[in-house]
């Protein structure tokens, strides 16, 4: 299916005359028979980027930046066997929700956004989009926070007590919190990067599976290293690996995830921009080929 200019009147117009429908389409929504399906693993297609303000894929700056053209590449993914679900901020999800491609799915709703990409304040990462109570209110199946450290930012305390707190509510809701730590600083240019190294990965993990008085309802989103070996050793939590930027060479991305996958502790993938935005626009054949990996 493709999102049409007509869809988009649609949905516009429901948002304009009756609002309320969101929320009886949430309400009503066939739910999932757990956190995996067909696969025995998790496969959830991200899109809650756009709400902190990253539109970039390979090198097309505003490749998410038009809300038809995501629609329609999310609703495509979504149509394929072997995908669970969707990660998303509240706009995209109820989006999807009015197109009726949620029916039976995973929805894990994105809970912190505010440390817009790029900015002076990035590391202070605001919860600015859903709460635990919203998300359990709409039937959904979990909560998402990104939980960047930079030791050098005294801003960090706050996101990470803020990431507790979240950790904390979706346990009392008896969902999922995912969390996707990173150990982060600034270049020389004053951007913030990730760091990827096997022991800063080893590291931001420890810290983020010990946020919260309980870890019973938190999964590790973790990028695919090279040593994925030290970073699974690293807890016993559930992990899904971060399918990160679009790769030039797609063969080689599928070729790490592949070899992570075959851990026990390795539950899932949640991958955004590298299924939606693949180098020659196939989602289907994207996404089928991560579909293929997760059965192997």
């Amino acid at each position: 299916m493709r999102v049409t200019a007509k869809d988009i009147a649609e949905i516009v117009s429901v948002r304009v005359e009756h609002p309320e429908r969101i929320a009886e389409l949430a309400a009503a929504r066939v739910q999932p028979d757990g956190l995996v399906g067909s696969t025995g693993r998790l496969l959830l297609v991200a899109a809650d980027h756009p709400a902190r303000g990253a539109l970039r894929a390979g090198d097309d700056p505003l490749a998410m930046g038009d809300r038809a053209e995501l629609l329609s590449r999310m609703v495509r993914a979504l149509e394929r066997p072997g995908v669970d679900g969707v990660l998303g901020t509240a706009d995209v999800i109820e989006d999807l929700l009015l197109l009726g491609s949620l029916e039976g799915k995973v929805v894990i709703g994105s809970m912190n956004r505010g440390g817009l990409a790029g900015t002076d304040f990035e590391i202070d990462d605001k919860f600015t989009a859903y709460d635990a109570a919203s998300i359990a209110a709409a039937g959904y199946q979990g909560g998402k926070m990104l939980f960047r450290i930079d030791p050098r930012d005294p801003a960090t305390p706050a996101t990470m007590q803020a990431c507790a707190e979240a950790v904390r509510d979706l346990a009392d809701h008896r969902v999922m919190a995912m969390v996707e730590p990173f150990i982060s600083g600034r270049d020389a240019a004053g951007r913030l990067r990730n760091d990827l190294s096997t022991e800063a990965v080893v590291r931001s993990a420890n810290v983020a599976a010990g946020l919260g008085p309980t870890s019973a309802y938190t999964w590790l989103k973790l990028p695919v290293v090279d040593d994925m070996e030290a970073v699974l050793a690293a807890s016993t939590l559930p992990v899904v690996l971060l399918g990160g930027e679009v790769s030039a060479d797609q063969d080689a991305q599928f070729a790490t995830w592949s070899k992570a996958l075959t851990s026990p502790t390795v539950r899932g993938m949640v991958v955004g921009r590298s299924l939606l935005f693949p180098p020659d626009g196939q989602v289907e054949d994207a996404v089928d080929a991560t579909v293929e990996m997760m059965t192997a």
